[in-house]
């Protein structure tokens, strides 16, 4: 049985915690936050023992893995104190707030011994795996273009209390929820090798109002279009069209695929178990079965897209390879 740390008690801790505690080989043995009366809450709900600082945690010898849930410019710090005990670590997506200190994650990754994992669902959610597949076997023909479009009404969403992501040194729309499609596009193509964006954000160092911009990935036009605090539903999809047909996949797990003369079929309409294959993913890692692992490298490569969105400035910047 591994026992689990996980720190930082928000709402995708919870879900992390759920996975672990539903999986046979793992369970939540403490968590951490710095909001006290927050951990205790999610100490009770795990039956766990409860921290406010970090480094007591994942230095206890009891912890088997850290999971890391905290806001993304305090994961450099949680990260490398874990990697120092020893410890294998799942981060939270972004890797970082940007790809500089991402680079720094990498290297601490790299000079550890023990697995490290990113926790980007796309690698496991069943309609982007099927979108890559009927991709790969022809089912559209020649893919011609990639389009990404994001809807929120508001932002931060309803559901999401806290003020960082609102923020643009580490939050925002394109961060949060545009780090996965993007990651999408380079589990399909094979990453992003330039961008050509017009960003406008709400207000300074505030969250972004509307992208529009142009991609290429392996060869293939891309668009990316954003727009928050609009009068439409929220909607995040990833279109791909080829010439005998497209695929899109909607509201982040249902593939959706059209062909000339027919209408949009939904051919996947399944969530899957993605945080607990995770979970089952980097178990096997640890038991020397070669999990299938997104790693600190593949959550970077994404990460300096993101940077060249928002550094593009309307111009053509070719995305940094290494």
């Amino acid at each position: 049985m591994y026992n689990v740390a996980v720190v930082g008690c928000g709402v995708i801790g919870h879900r992390l915690a759920d996975a672990f505690e539903a999986h046979a080989e793992t369970t939540v043995h403490a968590a951490c936050d710095l909001v006290e009366s927050k951990v205790e809450s999610f100490a009770a709900e795990y039956d766990c023992a409860a921290y406010t600082d970090h480094e007591a945690v994942v230095t206890a010898e009891a912890v088997d893995i850290v999971y890391v849930g905290v806001p993304p410019k305090a994961h450099r710090e949680v990260v490398e104190a874990a990697v120092d005990a020893g410890k294998p670590v799942i981060c939270e997506k972004p890797i970082a707030e940007d790809a500089t200190v991402g680079a720094e994650l990498v290297g601490l990754a790299e000079c550890s011994d023990q697995p490290t994992a990113i926790n980007l669902p796309f690698r496991y959610t069943p309609g982007v795996r099927e979108l890559i597949d009927r991709i790969d076997a022809g089912a559209i023909g020649e893919p011609r273009r990639i389009e990404l479009t994001f809807r929120f009404p508001q932002w931060p969403r309803e559901w999401q209390d806290v003020e960082w992501l609102a923020g643009h040194e580490q939050g925002g729309p394109l961060r949060e929820v545009g780090t996965h499609y993007l990651f999408g596009v380079q589990e399909a193509f094979g990453g992003v090798d330039w961008v050509n964006a017009a960003v406008e954000h709400t207000a300074p160092g505030r969250y972004e109002a509307s992208i529009t911009g142009y991609f290429e990935a392996d060869g293939i036009p891309g668009t990316i279009d954003l727009l928050t605090d609009c009068g439409a539903d929220e909607q995040n999809s990833m279109t791909v069209v080829g010439t005998e047909g497209s695929l899109t996949l909607l509201d982040w797990y249902r593939l959706a695929e059209s062909s000339e003369g027919e209408q949009q079929q939904v051919v996947v309409n399944d969530p899957g178990e993605t945080t607990l294959r995770l979970v089952e993913e980097f178990v096997a890692e640890l038991d020397g079965d070669g999990g299938d692992l997104v790693s600190f490298a593949d959550a970077n490569r994404v990460q300096r897209v993101v940077d060249a969105i928002f550094d593009s400035a309307g111009e053509r910047v070719a995305v940094d390879a290494e």
